[in-house]
């Protein structure tokens, strides 16, 4: 770990992505996110009550025509499974075990090292946890749709979702911005 609890290798990879990205809102999240970080050197943290660093996992098959979708039972909409840093500067580790934590799907792996997208979203106030932003880092990670899933407490769901249907279930931007980088992969 270096710097700012570790985040420096973070604002590198997310300065080597910045290239790569689709569109403003995009682009709008990787200058928020950096700005944030080196404000806030406990970035990684939950402890953080603006916002945190989370990985995520953009689960595809190998042909890259599905993705596998979680139901996230907090916040009650179809999205990639991911979750906080809780201090680990290792943003692909964080969405790795996230996506076997949330899937229990044998045999992924991760596609790229690089940053495949970035997003920021608000999480709404919940019990005695205000309202902050989750900084997003994702990773695309590839696995056998013949694998069996587990649906944790963390989901009402989980389902091999074609790219399709993907709009038809979140119509969000940042989901349409996941499907329009895989079919170009």
């Amino acid at each position: 770990m270096s710097g700012a609890g570790g985040t420096d290798a973070i604002l590198r990879q997310l300065a080597e992505h910045a290239p790569r990205v689709d569109g403003p809102t995009e682009a709008e999240a990787i200058a928020f996110i950096t700005d944030f970080v080196r404000a806030h050197p406990d970035a990684l943290h939950r402890s953080q009550l603006l916002g945190h660093l989370t990985g995520s996992a953009w689960i595809v098959d190998p042909a890259r025509t599905r993705a596998l979708l979680t139901h996230h039972r907090k916040l009650d909409k179809w999205l990639q499974p991911g979750g906080h840093a809780d201090g680990d500067p290792d943003l692909r580790a964080v969405a790795m075990r996230e996506a076997v934590e949330e899937t229990g799907v044998a045999g992924m792996r991760l596609v790229s090292e690089c940053i495949y997208d970035v997003d920021k979203h608000w999480i709404p106030e919940r019990g005695e946890v205000p309202g902050h932003w989750h900084l997003d880092i994702r990773f695309m990670i590839e696995a056998d749709p013949a694998q069996p899933f587990v649906v944790t407490d963390e989901s009402h769901d989980l389902a091999w979702v074609e790219l399709a249907d993907v709009a038809r279930l979140n119509p969000e931007e940042s989901m349409a911005r996941l499907v329009r980088k895989t079919r170009a992969f």
